[in-house]
Order: C-alpha cells, then structure tokens, then sequence
C-alpha cells in the first residue's frame, strides 16, 4: 500500500468530489462512504463548517490517496481499509467523503475531508509529522490484513544508499573534519557501525567525546567544546534525515552496515601518513648555527635515507631510474582507477536518479490521471500544478534511461553490485595512492640527500 502525499484543495472542491464519486469509478457509487456530511452536498456542508468556526484558512479542503498492490485485495475490503484509516487518523473530527476507484488496473481510495475541523474549529495541520503519522496507522491497517507496501522497495533503497555513497574523494575530505557538522556526522556514522544496540550506540558517542541529551530529539554536545559550546538536536532540518533519532535506530539494525564498517578499517588502515624528510644541509640556518643540531641532522638524514631505501626496494626498486620509471606508471594508475570509480558513481547516480523519478511518478499517478481526464479545466490544473509538473519532468527523465524498464529491486540488485565494484577499486586506489605518496617522498629524500653530498 502506498500513500501520497497529502493535496491541499484550495478552489476545485465541487470538481474534486465529482471526479472521486464517479459512477463508472466507483462500481455505480456503491463504494462511496461519508462521515457527517452527505456525499452529495458535502462541498457546501465542508463551507458551512468553516463559515461556522470562524475560520480564516484559505484551504477548503486535502485530498489524500491510497492506493493497492494489483491483485491482492477486494473493493470491498479495500473501501473498509480506508474507512479504518479514517476513523484512526480523523478521529470522529473532520467530515469526509472516502471512494473506492476500480478502474486503473489497481484499487485505490480517494479521501476528501474538511480542512477545519467542526468540533474544535481549527485547520488541520498538513506536515511531515502528520503525514508520517497517516502513512504508519495505513501501513499498519495494510499488514493487519496481510498486504504488502508498495512503496516498501523504494524505502528499503532509500535507507540502504542514502547514507553510504560518498565517493572515495568525498570520504577522504569528510575524514578531514571540516565544520562541526561533518565532525558530528562523522561521529555517529562511526558509531552506528560499531554498536549493536540504540545503548551501545549512546556509549560509544560518549566515548567518542560527546555529552548526550535525550529528550524528544537527541541532542549532541562535544567535550572539548569546539562546537561552539551549544548541543546540536538531531532533527531532519539541522543533520539530515539519516540523522534522527528514529532512523539512528533503523540504521543501528540494518544488517549491511557490518561491510561498510570494514571498509571505514580498511581506510583507516591505509590513510597516508607522511614519512620523515631529509634536511636540506646546504640551505638550513639552524645546521648552519648550531653544531649540536648539524649533528643531529647528518643522523636523521642517515635513518631517513636508510628508510626511504627500504620504501624502495619493497616495490621492487634498485636505482635511481627505476624509481622515476614506477612513479610515472604509478600515477598513471592511479588516474585510471579515479577514472573507473567516477565512471561507477555516475552509473550509480543515474540509478538513484531512476528510483526517484519512478518513485515521484508513483506518487503523482492518479493525480495526473485526474489531470489527462480533466486537461480542459485550468482550475484543476492550477490546483494540482505542482504534482502534474512533477510527474511530468519524471516521466520525461525516465524515457532519457537504459534503466527505466527495470522495477526498483533490480535497480537495487544492480546498485548492490556496482557499489561492490567501486568499493574495491576504491580499495586499490588507497593502495595506489598510498604506494605514490611513498614513492614522491623517497625521490624527494634521495634528491635532497644527493644534493647535500654532491660537493663533499
């Protein structure tokens, strides 16, 4: 089962419950149901309440859709399952009128209720919050019944990539620190991948430096109060939306997160760390002032030297030329493996680009149904402009794609696989990199260390 977003109905009320009770719809009206208002005059009853309640709202009333798997139910179990929606969600508050439509290949039900409420004569507050609240009472309506989710495959796309596609490029900068955010969302991804539990997770924060604040958000504050001093709420405005509390916990059980762990060792592991340079003997004040620390260079120097020889002939290196030799093919490899996970990660962007656009057309479907039957009314047109829009662009998107015959679990196979393949080549390129750095600073060493002992 899937639910769209929640319509607002400023002007075409009339034109909205005629299209939502048509006869050739709706099995000759038999799956029409209302709540304190008649079907039929509910478009001046709805007017009435608000004239009644003083109300100021501009918004006459919302339109939500629910929509069914093909197949799997019955118009009439269908029109029951709306009407226990409505009774949990509305509460015996709003007059509504719900409808059963049978024709588009797929049942689905159309609500219009009042925006004012006619026992406390307020507006109904449309927001995430309030639509999150429909989407879960309907999703637990659908189980209760032994329906599946529609949307449930992109929702599972949704958490399993949205947090972990940061390119090779992007992670190494992220690891840098930044600003206080990246620091702090640094922290907790680290310390999702390392606890098994919402607990586990609070006392690895905690000895990652952060003090905790737990109320209706989470909120973080480091020790060493470089983040301004102040504890930052994980709410969806300030972090993001993988940084709730709620998805903190979704993330916490998602049993994938072990190998992006591994993968964060692997970095680690590998990160570069800078090797010992050679003093330049020649052209140094302080050897030339102090003969205690012209002393201690000559040994440093030695030690480096022997070390950067020993860097060498790992990779299999005896002279001079040799070294000169590898590190041009070195970093022409490198550059070939940038290449090849770029070209992953724009195969991979074009996959989520093809979820999301099929997922905006399933949102706005019926929506634009409504439109095409309705392409003469610019009323209707103006009303629903910015779902008709949507789809459009979408659909206009999807037909540019190799993908777009696929369904979202393939997409997400493929993804899966492509994101295998880009963690490996990201793996060599760490070695890659890892073996250049190396190399630059032992040709930098041997040229320093030459140059000192040219006129000796």
């Amino acid at each position: 089962m899937a639910v769209t977003k929640i319509h607002p109905i400023e002007k075409t009320l009339h034109l909205a419950l005629n299209y939502i009770m048509n006869a050739d719809k709706t099995d000759e009206k038999i799956l029409i149901s209302s709540f304190n208002c008649n079907p039929n005059t509910a478009h001046l009853e709805f007017e009435q309440t608000k004239r009644e309640c003083n109300s100021k709202a501009k918004i006459l009333a919302r339109h939500l859709i629910q929509s069914f798997a093909p197949g799997e139910t019955t118009p009439e179990q269908a029109h029951k399952i709306g009407l226990e929606l409505c009774e949990k969600v509305f509460q015996g508050k709003y007059e509504y009128v719900l409808t059963t439509h049978i024709d588009k290949g797929h049942l689905h039900n159309h609500v219009i209720f009042n925006n004012v409420s006619f026992v406390t004569g307020k507006a109904y507050q449309s927001n995430k919050k309030s639509y999150h609240q429909i989407r879960t009472v309907s999703d637990e309506i659908c189980k209760e019944n032994g329906l599946s989710v529609i949307d449930e495959n992109y929702k599972k796309f949704k958490n399993r990539y949205s947090t972990n596609g940061k390119s090779y490029i992007e992670y190494m900068e992220f690891k840098k620190g930044g600003s206080w955010k990246n620091r702090l969302h640094l922290a907790i991804d680290k310390a999702i991948l390392k606890s098994a539990t919402y607990e586990e997770f609070l006392k690895t924060m905690e000895a990652f430096g952060y003090e905790i604040k737990i109320g209706k958000y989470l909120s973080f504050r480091h020790t060493d109060k470089k983040d301004s001093g102040r504890f930052t709420r994980a709410k969806a405005n300030v972090l993001g939306e993988d940084y709730t509390k709620e998805r903190i916990k979704e993330r916490i059980e998602d049993p994938t997160k072990q190998q992006i762990y591994n993968k964060e060792q692997l970095y680690d592991k590998l990160s570069y760390k800078k090797p010992d340079t050679i003093v330049n003997i020649k052209n140094n004040e302080k050897v030339k002032s102090s003969k205690g620390y012209e002393v201690w260079a000559g040994k440093h120097n030695m030690k480096t030297m022997a070390s950067s020889l020993n860097e060498m002939r790992k990779y299999g290196i005896n002279t001079y030329e040799e070294l000169e030799l590898k590190l041009k093919k070195a970093a022409s490899d490198r550059q070939q493996l940038l290449d090849r996970i770029k070209q992953a990660e724009q195969e991979m962007k074009s996959i989520y680009s093809v979820v999301e656009n099929k997922n905006t057309l399933s949102k706005n479907q019926l929506i634009h149904d409504m439109y095409i039957e309705n392409k003469e009314n610019k009323a209707f047109y103006e009303e629903y402009k910015p779902q008709i829009i949507a789809y459009e662009i979408a659909l206009k998107e999807l037909e540019k794609s190799g993908y777009r015959t696929l369904s979202i679990p393939k997409l997400s196979d493929k993804y899966a696989v492509l994101e295998q393949k880009k963690i490996s080549l990201m793996e060599e390129y760490s070695y890659q990199n890892f073996m250049l750095h190396d190399l630059q600073q032992a040709k930098k060493n041997t040229d320093i260390y030459l140059n000192n002992h040219l006129e000796k």
